[in-house]
């Protein structure tokens, strides 16, 4: 008993550190310094120029509105998250075992959230089981089998390909620490758990779908088999890990879309960017080298550029 109830706090922990950190690193990127945008086209949001043009080329774009299109914008991240079609466009080789990693990861998010719709379900009167009469019922059940099921199989296959892709290939291998191995072999494990737990002691998902009941009526859960207790627990801890891991790329890379590489607003007298670039340029120097100084600002070392830097061999 004692042992389920440590199981509980560990996921009321694991979910908490997970929302918090998750939070605070989107208010750290929402609120860093203005960024150095890449200045490529097209953008997303481009709704007249897919060719690669920009509103800069009009007469006096400045008096002009600026359509934006956020449908654009969509179907580039939808070919993104949903094919990954810039793998596949640039490392055919990598996206054969990058993609059904990730897939299987989306899945097994999906798998989660219908735990908690099941465990509602169960809460509100209605069976989730094969033999219920109930459709609602009927249908969180398989939805919630078939999902799950193909999430861990999906996913360890591709997460079993990335290990070995990793270690052959020698240009992934220059760039893989052993942090990311380690990663890797924690997914797997959590993974590998979860296949064990359901081929051979809870094959509808129920003993899972009990606990999750239990985390939302804070009452003891009971009858928890040992892999099924052991899944459960790996599952907390790496979401306890991942926030403070580069795992946490994607969150990092809607901000890199959608402020650096598509971030096209014009720095205009009076406008928020202007503030932003006179923020950034009282900022302090904190590194030296032969053509800049610290102690100073941005804004004085830039004014001081060239004349500092004459005497400078190039």
């Amino acid at each position: 008993m004692w042992s389920n109830v440590f199981l509980q706090v560990v996921a009321y922990a694991s979910v908490l550190t997970f929302v918090s950190v998750l939070i605070a690193k989107a208010v750290k990127y929402a609120t860093m310094p203005i960024h150095l945008r890449w200045e490529l086209y097209p953008v997303a949001h481009e709704t007249e120029r897919t060719y690669g043009g920009s509103y800069f080329e009009d007469l006096d774009w400045w008096t002009k509105p600026r359509p934006r299109s956020l449908l654009g914008e969509l179907k580039f991240m939808g070919r993104e998250l949903f094919f990954f079609a810039l793998y596949y466009r640039l490392k055919r080789g990598y996206w054969y075992v990058v993609y059904p990693f990730h897939i299987g990861g989306f899945l097994l998010v999906g798998w989660l959230v219908l735990l908690l719709v099941g465990a509602l379900t169960a809460l509100a009167g209605i069976s989730v089981s094969a033999t219920t009469t109930n459709v609602w019922g009927n249908i969180i059940y398989y939805l919630t089998l078939i999902i799950g099921v193909a999430g861990f199989i999906i996913a360890a296959i591709g997460c079993i390909g990335l290990l070995v892709k990793r270690s052959i290939d020698e240009g992934l291998r220059l760039y893989t620490v052993p942090k990311d191995y380690f990663n890797l072999s924690f997914i797997l494990a959590t993974l590998l758990s979860g296949l064990g737990a359901w081929g051979f002691y809870d094959p509808a998902f129920a003993t899972i779908r009990e606990f999750v009941k239990s985390l939302i009526t804070f009452t003891p859960v009971t009858n928890m088999n040992p892999a099924t207790y052991i899944n459960i627990l790996l599952i907390c801890l790496f979401l306890i890990y991942m926030p403070f891991t580069r795992m946490m790329h994607y969150l990092a890379k809607y901000f890199t879309y959608h402020k650096v590489r598509w971030d096209d607003a014009p720095n205009l007298k009076g406008s928020k960017i202007e503030r932003k670039i006179k923020e950034a340029l009282n900022q302090p120097v904190s590194w030296s080298a032969p053509h800049i100084q610290s102690g100073k600002s941005w804004g004085e070392v830039a004014k001081g550029l060239p004349e500092d830097t004459a005497g400078i061999e190039r």
